[in-house]
């Protein structure tokens, strides 16, 4: 198994959701609910877009690579600051090179490999496991 990054877990979580992904009109639903739990959060439009931009790519990865798997998302409070967690977990044929991934120097598609690595640099906090046997679980966080 790959692991990258950490999420601390003494957070309180306000309200959650999950959708299942499949199908390629998923990617789509992912992004509009990702944009109205954030709107409705009250993150700026600069935040809103970062956080759609990244479950595009995740929810689009899913659909790619794994066929189908959930996008859970949860409002947390951590102290005097809000924020929005949202994992993304597959059962599909995972990452091989992690790192590789991660450093965009691997692409598991034609592009350049940058997904990924794009992903983690527009959120605050980022977190990798794949295993080709478990699949593959990525969660981002995005505070106020």
């Amino acid at each position: 198994m790959n692991e990258t990054g950490s999420l601390r877990e003494d957070v309180t979580v306000r309200r959650s959701g999950e959708l299942q992904l499949g199908a390629e009109d998923h990617v789509l639903r992912a992004r509009q609910r990702a944009r109205e739990v954030a709107e409705s959060e009250g993150f700026s439009i600069t935040d809103v877009t970062r956080i759609v931009t990244a479950v595009s790519e995740l929810a689009r990865n899913i659909h790619l690579y794994a066929g189908d798997g959930t996008m859970s998302w949860r409002v947390l409070e951590d102290g005097d600051r809000d924020g929005l967690e949202i994992t993304f977990d597959d059962d599909g044929p995972g990452i091989d090179d992690v790192e590789g991934v991660l450093a965009a120097t691997h692409s598991t598609s034609d592009g350049m490999g940058r997904g990924i690595q794009g992903t983690r640099k527009l959120m605050d906090e980022f977190w990798l496991s794949s295993s080709t046997d478990t699949g593959t679980t990525v969660t981002i966080r995005k505070w106020q």
